[in-house]
Parts: C-alpha cells; sequence; structure tokens
C-alpha cells in the first residue's frame, strides 16, 4: 500500500503490523444469509449461518509468507489463510480463491475483489460477487464491515463489529 498505509487509523496500521500468534476479542453482529441458495454457499465457506449479536475471539497467526485468520463468531468458526501476490491479497476461503486490491479510501482500509475462483475454476467477472470488507479505526479499537452477495442469490455473508488492538507497538 506504501504511503497510503500511513494514511490508515493507528488501530489498522497496528492490526496489520501483527506478527506471529496473536488472539484479540471483539464484538460482532452478524446476518443470516438471504436464501436458501446463499445459505448453501455459506455453509461450504464457513460464514455464519444465522443472525447473533456477541462476544467473538480472534487468532491470528501471521508470519512472512502467510497469515490465517480464524474468527470464532458466536455460532460459528470461520478460517481463511491470506497471502500476498505482487501487490495483491489473496484470500483462501474453503474452496474459494479471492483476490483483492488494497486501498485507503477517507481512512477506511479497502479490499477490492478483482477474481474469484471455486475448486480452482476461475469465476466469470459479470458473476463477481458484490464484496464490500473494509476495517476503519478510533483508538485501541478496529471495526471491520464484510458482505458479500450474489446476483439472483442474495446475501451469502454480512458481519460487522471490532476487535481490541493493544495501543503498544508490535513486538
Amino acid at each position: 500500500m506504501g504511503e497510503s498505509f500511513d494514511r490508515l487509523p493507528l488501530a489498522v496500521q497496528r492490526f496489520h503490523k501483527l506478527v506471529g500468534a496473536q488472539e484479540l476479542h471483539g464484538w460482532v453482529d452478524t446476518d443470516a444469509p438471504s436464501s436458501p441458495a446463499a445459505s448453501l454457499l455459506a455453509r461450504c465457506l464457513g460464514t455464519p449461518l444465522r443472525a447473533t449479536s456477541g462476544p467473538i475471539r480472534f487468532e491470528l497467526h501471521a508470519a512472512p509468507e502467510a497469515e490465517t485468520w480464524t474468527r470464532h463468531f458466536p455460532s460459528r468458526t470461520m478460517t481463511s489463510r491470506m497471502r500476498l501476490d505482487a501487490t495483491r491479497v489473496v484470500e483462501q476461503l474453503g474452496a474459494t480463491r479471492l483476490t483483492f486490491d488494497l486501498c485507503e479510501t477517507d481512512g477506511r482500509l479497502e479490499m477490492r475483489l478483482k477474481a474469484l475462483h471455486f475448486l480452482g475454476m476461475p469465476c466469470p467477472r459479470w458473476l463477481l460477487p458484490r464484496v464490500v470488507a473494509e476495517e476503519t479505526g478510533q483508538s485501541d479499537r478496529l471495526h471491520f464491515r464484510v458482505q458479500a452477495s450474489l446476483p439472483a442469490i442474495g446475501t451469502v455473508a454480512s458481519y460487522r463489529g471490532h476487535l481490541t488492538v493493544s495501543e503498544q507497538e508490535p513486538v
């Protein structure tokens, strides 16, 4: 992200500088998938299957080559693996590989979906899901919002909340 990383709120910067094994806690609100087909996809991806509000535990394993994110929602656990591929972030979520551009917009970190592969097969651009994935921050809180929806299927995943990130510099 270069210089644009420095424009992000300090909580976002601190989160993305964490290394090694970390455990963070916070609060999350999840929405249920909006249709039976969306529920089937959510089940395959490991995303929340019902609307809940409650504590979230987030496990991060950050190594130089990749990061593993395990989100313990109130009713479900979802794990994905992130790695850098040139200037893009690639997330492996079950049988799905998502490729994102990162950008800073008005103090928010946005992940913009550029490509998707399911079981190794590329998804045509016109069929790509609409994804909102953004982070903001205030004092020691990293605020996140994620929503993914598909035409004719509806919302597959939707959750938002915060994690508490130590105000100390990562070691």
